[in-house]
């Protein structure tokens, strides 16, 4: 286990730790899964460059090698040769580590392909309840064998059969699983999926922008009902990946908190990623943002509390509750339940590790309640959860004093080299 030392403020009242220069984000892990997943099921060979090397990705590419796909590297990132095969064979056995996004997408894709898939992850993935979904996919006519509360070590065995299921999705990976999988159905099969809640929208929207540039046919009402038809073909494709607007989300953060503009470069404001929207709630805020040839020019100053309502963009919500203890007044982060199942409980664990730090904060059942307050440098826990880690350092930044955060090495999961970008941007500001 690893702990990462930073020196914040050393006198109550100066600015936080300066940062400078420009920081070019890595490539998104929701899009580099989903590509892995549907260049893994197309008849062809596919090419995703640039994309992004983090644990979670790399879970996935070995779950899909399990499968029986195969794929190799390439300088500017992986080549999917041959796919997936359907049908009986011997039992596979996945261990996706700690990425719930290969864990419940994979659960779906497993079923839909008539093998028998044992599942299984580390201590955060086994807390992590599949029940929802596990049950939709037995409305749909896969074999399930789990614990009482659904979480792995779980096995799935298909082939489905359509039908209608009915599942609250709290994580819109529930829902992205089914769609991605109905259409492998054989012909002839009809999936209609109900689903009389939506959290995290925009993540489902992104999977649908995926099928429709496959070609793959739907009908829909609202977000509400989905209709598909099976016997469709995923297809090769060539495309490289775009940048993370969650990964962004801790430098958009950390340049809120400072007068001088920081510079992140490579993000598409066309791309489908709910998270670009954490750019309105800083503006919401006090923020500057101005859009340059370069990147996304991001500065603050006298930053102002809000109300937030992160239901769209539950991964804000660590670095956005770490921006609120900087702002004037009271800041609401409201109607983000679905928070408490991440990696971690996000809501009560940013509450706990903040209030060491001398944050006025305080839960509610669906977010937290801030009061703008200087922060003191102290010994923090990162739980072993990648945002938080990273949130925790942007704090650091403006704490007074020295702050250590233990399990730094979770950002790998993500972001690999957060903490050197962040020293890169340290060092410009001190020449």
């Amino acid at each position: 286990m690893s702990t990462v030392t930073i020196q914040g403020k050393t006198l109550p009242g100066d600015k936080a730790v300066p940062l400078k220069g420009a920081v070019q984000v890595p490539a998104s892990k929701s899009h580099t899964i989903r590509a892995l997943l549907i260049a893994s099921l197309a008849d062809g060979a596919s090419r995703i460059r640039r994309p992004l090397y983090s644990a979670d990705t790399l879970s996935c590419l070995e779950a899909c090698r399990k499968l029986g796909a195969v794929i190799e590297e390439r300088d500017d990132g992986w080549e999917v040769l041959s796919p997936i095969p359907f049908g009986d064979g011997e039992d596979v056995y996945i261990d996706v580590g700690n990425s719930g996004t290969s864990l419940y997408l994979l659960t779906a894709i497993a079923a839909a392909l008539g093998r028998k898939v044992h599942f299984d992850g580390d201590d955060q993935i086994r807390s992590r309840s599949a029940d929802r979904l596990l049950n939709a996919l037995k409305d749909l006519g896969a074999e399930v064998e789990s614990a009482e509360n659904g979480c792995a070590p779980y096995w799935v065995k298909g082939p489905l059969t359509g039908g209608t299921c009915s599942i609250e999705c709290p994580t819109s990976q529930y829902l992205s699983a089914l769609l991605l999988a109905a259409p492998l159905l054989p012909a002839g099969c009809e999936s209609v999926i109900k689903v009389p809640l939506l959290m995290e929208q925009p993540y489902a929207q992104m999977t649908l922008k995926w099928m429709e540039k496959q070609n793959i046919l739907w009908k829909q009402k609202g977000m509400e009902e989905f209709s598909l038809s099976g016997g469709q073909k995923y297809t090769p494709f060539d495309a490289p990946i775009a940048a993370d607007f969650s990964s962004a989300t801790f430098f958009f953060c950390a340049g809120a908190l400072r007068e001088t503009a920081l510079t992140i470069k490579g993000l598409d404001m066309a791309d489908s990623q709910g998270d670009k929207a954490v750019l309105d709630y800083l503006k919401s805020m006090g923020a500057a943002v101005v859009h340059t040839d370069e990147g996304i020019e991001i500065s603050g100053g006298n930053l102002k509390g809000a109300v937030l309502d992160l239901n769209d963009t539950p991964d804000a919500l660590p670095a956005l509750a770490v921006t609120a203890c900087f702002a004037e007044g009271e800041t609401r982060i409201v109607n983000v339940p679905q928070a408490r199942m991440k990696e971690t409980d996000r809501i009560a664990v940013m509450t706990a590790e903040l209030g060491k730090m001398g944050a006025s904060i305080q839960e509610t059942p669906d977010g937290m309640i801030i009061q703008g307050s200087p922060l003191k440098g102290c010994v923090l826990k990162g739980h072993g959860d990648h945002r938080v880690v990273m949130s925790l350092a942007i704090a650091s930044l403006g704490a007074v004093g020295k702050t250590e955060i233990d399990t730094a090495e979770a950002v790998d999961i993500t972001y690999p080299g957060f903490f050197e970008q962040l020293n890169t941007l340290r060092k410009a500001a001190q020449e």
